[in-house]
């Protein structure tokens, strides 16, 4: 999700290269997790991206292939709910409701006027959204988005869940991100997440999960969630280094797979437990190869499924 836009526009933190120490943690992932739980946060440590494209008519026609998986797979769930759709079912998760956001729209590329206005995103104001950024070869972010979230309604609506999404690939654009924080904060999710993937430098891999930071300013108060997202987040790293096989971030979060962010309108304005997740980097070959796999997307959204499971069981 590389671009100057609502949520990402501070400087790039120092690079930290994957050592013997992160290699272990991408395959034990009992070692992961308790790298994690120890983890102390750094708020507002950028978490920026370089490469970022501006929002313009001009610079947004790559997305135009959003919707259409590289691999030539079909999603794993057809379009064609609204937001406000959910399956209430029988389960273990029975009576919980999860709000899943896939970020970005494949048709926000036409709409650069309406998704460039400004937003309050609780301590600042920022652009409503943006067209999110692509692989190298054309498949679109907001493609990618729709296809792991989904996957991830299938799984957890198995497991009993009522699941709402911010959009489905059916409106015009947007929402915004004030918008979208608001769709779960009236749903009253039980856990909301945000699903995206990165547009960083080649040579920058890896996943990692953004939890919010204890934020009070303006008309933005995260402090009840911060320590429930903070939960949520390590349980989503944790299952999807298990599922996924991948690594956490070798250029944000030092090796530990989370990032606490304080500029987030997603994060800012949530009063539900939420984090958002970089499953990759689209510009990075490696990664973009796991990234347009629909075996791997699969993966993902099960990693990131079975994370928000463990939170809501406790």
């Amino acid at each position: 999700m590389s671009y100057v836009g609502p949520d990402f526009d501070p400087p790039r933190p120092p690079r930290f290269r994957r050592g013997p120490l992160t290699l272990a943690v991408a395959a034990l992932v009992p070692t992961a997790l308790v790298g994690w739980l120890v983890y102390e946060a750094v708020a507002d440590t950028g978490g920026g991206r370089s490469g970022a494209v501006p929002v313009t008519a001009s610079s947004a026609t790559g997305s135009a292939s959003a919707s259409a998986p590289q691999d030539g797979k079909e999603s794993a769930v057809p379009p064609g709910r609204t937001p406000a759709t959910a399956r209430a079912g029988s389960g273990p998760l029975a009576g919980k409701v999860v709000v899943i956001d896939p970020g970005h729209n494949p048709s926000n590329f036409r709409h650069t006027s309406e998704i460039n206005r400004q937003v309050n995103i609780g301590t600042n104001r920022k652009e409503c959204d943006t067209t999110g950024t692509s692989t190298n070869a054309g498949y679109a972010e907001a493609g990618f988005t729709l296809d792991v979230a989904r996957r991830m309604r299938t799984l957890l609506e198995k497991q009993g869940a009522t699941v709402k999404f911010t959009q489905d690939g059916d409106r015009p654009w947007g929402p915004c991100v004030d918008e979208r924080a608001r769709i779960g904060n009236e749903a009253h999710a039980d856990a909301a997440i945000s699903i995206h993937a990165d547009g960083a430098p080649v040579g920058d891999r890896g996943f990692h999960v953004i939890v919010p930071a204890a934020v009070h300013a303006g008309s933005a108060d995260t402090r009840k969630i911060a320590a429930p997202s903070r939960d949520l987040g390590e349980r989503v790293a944790g299952s999807f280094v298990r599922v996924t096989g991948s690594a956490p971030s070798n250029y944000v979060g030092n090796g530990t797979g989370l990032v606490v962010r304080s500029d987030l309108g997603g994060l800012n304005l949530s009063t539900v437990p939420k984090v958002f997740i970089e499953c990759g980097n689209m510009r990075d070959s490696k990664d973009a190869a796991s990234l347009t796999s629909g075996a791997w997307r699969q993966k993902a959204a099960q990693g990131i499924s079975e994370g928000i499971v463990s939170f809501l069981r406790g």
